[in-house]
């Protein structure tokens, strides 16, 4: 109650408390914001784990954290290490064209008589091509094949690695053993074998310098990849692309895809259509295995994949593609005759070594092969082995057809007819002649003047040599006619009457001659001389009857025509001076042993290679053991020397020179002379003496039909 009314203050006990200082005025109120920074300092209490799995998780949230902060500074490092590396690379890159082609070795491609090319040898490169000038068709095979990423990534794909890695895996491989994921930038980079040069004094060839190259190391993959990054920078892709379609191996020698499009299709890189494309981008893998030379069907089944992989990238409609897989690519008659693989070897081995087997040219040589004439031989080779000969027999033949100037026209050197680099037996194999070699004893009496009607004693005869035994040959049929003429002595192939006139004349002469004529080696020095103990090649063999066939004078059997560098007109050389060379014996001793040589083939020995309306000159030969069985003879046009044996120098069973080897010498001639009108033979039939004829001996012993029976016989049979 007031009572009176006024206003009073409110009662406080004042006497209470002590009394309190006055407070004082706070100036500055932001110091208040120490308490939210006192909060901050908490804040991790409250992100503090919370049970046991938040106090478990707790060290390997540590760890990812540590492994983060170290992880990003380390490839922050490689980055920069792996950058500096790849702007070094660039700078050393050499300009684009440059790189092309950089071939240690050259090339030789050789045409036959008419100009049509028909080996190859060496590295191929056709001319540069680029992503512009080659046909799209390959281009997009090619990008279809090898790395559908090629223009979005930066040289490397970790897709691409990603993918390989879990295939290799799969497989049971290691991680970087088969499929690498290489990009085509990649690829290009082991091409160009990380700008390693070929050193010749590190390297023995350059197929160990390219096995370097390629190696699977991890290191080499790692420096691969930092050399691919420094191309990326240096070059555009279509440069690198560029590179990589010339530098590629492609298979039978091609180096580059414009080789490879010339060498399996006879066209440019710039007109293949998509199946040829396609065929060309899957040699890629595997370019020897898949080699339509080597393998058409193989080469054709990677394409159909190829093919399926350019329809699912777009590159071809369903159209095309069905199209393609329809119509193959096949090779072209070049590259599909595969014949002559012996000659050009022979080829290339006799010719200079810096233009042929070592040359870093790119050579033509202009040859004298005839292609009509090589496959007649070849064919006549199978049919007689496939009709004629034991299956599973291993013997070996060889053929060798050439003009009688000495050119080579057709050359098989084994059974194998598409062998390249093989042993071959018409050139390479040294082996014993056997009768073959009688011509040339006939040969030197001839030029000395004797008849091919004078009479020989075929009869049991011994020859002293120093230091054995008296030696006493016999004849192959062990018979002895008795005196019988020179004509007669060869076409039957009697022994003895050989040897008698090889003595009488002078084994000296009989060696001169036949050197003369091409036989090469060292001849015999005793009496054996005649019986064709001593080795000479098929080749040589052909080439000295031959020089009979020519009119008595020497025949250097030759194969080059001329030889000139890619793109020039001139030859660099040239046949001049080669085939005919100097004369041997008279002409008229050489038509007289022609006519002699035919009666080898017309009632003699060699009745197997008759050909109806030709006129044919031969002889057979058989050595010591049936080792080694001949038949070489000629028309007025070709000679033709045919070898058959093992290599192994077994025993031929059943095998004479009259027998199988006449009748390849037949079958091959029949082909040969096919349409062509007859050429009769240089030759001199010499008068015939009163009381004389062909197989018919003074006294009316061994009568004609005697004779002829018992060749029948002799001469006869197949081999094992």
């Amino acid at each position: 109650m007031s009572g009176n009314g006024k206003k009073r203050a409110p009662l406080v006990a004042d006497k209470r408390y002590a009394a309190k200082p006055a407070a004082k005025k706070k100036v500055a109120p932001k110091k208040k914001t120490a308490k939210p920074a006192a909060r901050r300092k908490a804040s991790p209490k409250k992100a503090a784990p919370r049970g046991f799995f938040g106090w478990l998780l707790t060290p390997f949230r540590w760890l990812f954290r540590l492994t983060w902060a170290f992880s990003w500074r380390v490839g922050l490092v490689s980055a920069l290490i792996v950058g500096g590396f790849s702007f070094y690379f660039a700078a050393q890159m050499p300009a684009m064209s440059d790189l092309i082609d950089q071939r240690t070795r050259g090339s030789v491609t050789m045409t036959d008589l008419q100009g049509d090319v028909f080996a190859w040898r060496g590295d191929q490169f056709g001319g540069m091509v680029t992503t512009e000038t080659v046909s799209p068709h390959l281009h997009n095979a090619v990008v279809a094949t090898e790395d559908k990423r090629f223009y979005r990534h930066f040289g490397l794909s970790p897709r691409g690695i990603a993918s390989a890695v879990r295939i290799n895996l799969r497989a049971g491989r290691g991680p970087l053993s088969g499929n690498g994921g290489s990009t085509i930038t990649q690829q290009t980079a082991k091409l160009l074998c990380l700008g390693v040069p070929f050193d010749a004094n590190k390297w023995d060839s350059e197929r160990a310098y390219e096995a370097d190259c390629r190696q699977g190391s991890l290191w080499r993959k790692a420096r691969e990849a930092v050399f691919a990054l420094g191309m990326e920078i240096a070059y555009s892709k279509q440069e690198i692309l560029t590179i990589y379609l010339n530098r590629a191996y492609l298979g039978a020698g091609s180096r580059g895809f414009e080789a490879a499009a010339q060498r399996y299709f006879g066209i440019s890189a710039a007109e293949v259509n998509p199946a040829q494309a396609a065929m060309l981008a899957g040699l890629l893998t595997a370019p020897s295995a898949n080699a339509p030379t080597r393998n058409l069907q193989r080469a054709q089944d990677r394409a159909s994949i190829v093919i399926g992989l350019m329809e699912d990238q777009g590159y071809v409609t369903a159209a095309q593609a069905r199209d393609a897989r329809l119509n193959p690519a096949t090779l072209s008659e070049a590259a599909r005759a595969s014949s002559g693989g012996f000659f050009a070897d022979w080829v290339m081995s006799s010719g200079p070594e810096f233009f042929t087997r070592d040359t870093t040219e790119d050579v033509i040589i202009r040859t004298t092969l005839d292609q009509r004439i090589q496959t007649a031989a070849e064919e006549a080779l199978i049919q007689v082995f496939e009709n004629d000969v034991r299956e599973g027999s291993e013997a070996q033949a060889a053929i060798v057809v050439m003009s009688a100037d000495g050119a080579v026209r057709a050359m098989v050197g084994g059974r194998n007819i598409s062998a390249t680099g093989a042993f071959n037996r018409a050139t390479q194999a040294l082996r014993q002649t056997g009768s073959a070699f009688k011509p040339f004893i006939y040969a030197a009496a001839l030029d000395l003047g004797m008849s091919p009607y004078d009479m020989i004693d075929d009869a049991p005869t011994c020859w002293e040599r120093r230091g054995s035994p008296q030696w006493c040959p016999e004849n192959y049929d062990r018979e002895f006619l008795g005196p019988v003429t020179m004509v007669d002595a060869l076409a039957t192939s009697r022994n003895i009457p050989a040897i008698v006139v090889s003595e009488e004349v002078g084994r000296g002469l009989v060696s001169e001659v036949a050197s003369g004529f091409g036989v090469q080696g060292d001849l015999a020095a005793g009496p054996a001389l005649a019986l064709g103990v001593s080795e000479s090649t098929l080749l040589d063999m052909t080439g000295a009857f031959a020089g009979i066939l020519n009119g008595g004078s020497q025949v250097t059997p030759y194969g080059l025509t001329d030889l000139r560098l890619l793109g020039d007109d001139t030859p660099l050389m040239d046949a001049t001076g080669v085939g005919i060379g100097e004369r041997v014996i008279r002409e008229e001793a050489a038509r007289q042993l022609t006519w002699m040589m035919s009666n080898v083939v017309e009632v003699g020995t060699g009745r197997r290679a008759r050909i109806d309306g030709w006129q044919i000159a031969g002889k057979t030969g058989t050595t010591q053991g049936s080792r080694d069985a001949w038949f070489i003879g000629f028309t007025g046009d070709y000679v033709t020397g045919v070898w058959m044996g093992y290599d192994d120098n077994s025993r031929l069973t059943g095998v004479t020179g009259g027998g199988l080897p006449a009748t390849i010498w037949r079958e091959t001639m029949l082909r040969v002379l096919s349409g062509l009108q007859p050429t009769p033979l240089p030759m001199t039939v010499p008068p015939r003496p009163e009381g004389t004829g062909l197989l018919q001996s003074q006294g009316g012993q061994a009568p004609a039909q005697d004779i002829l029976n018992l060749l029948d016989s002799i001469f006869t049979g197949a081999s094992n």
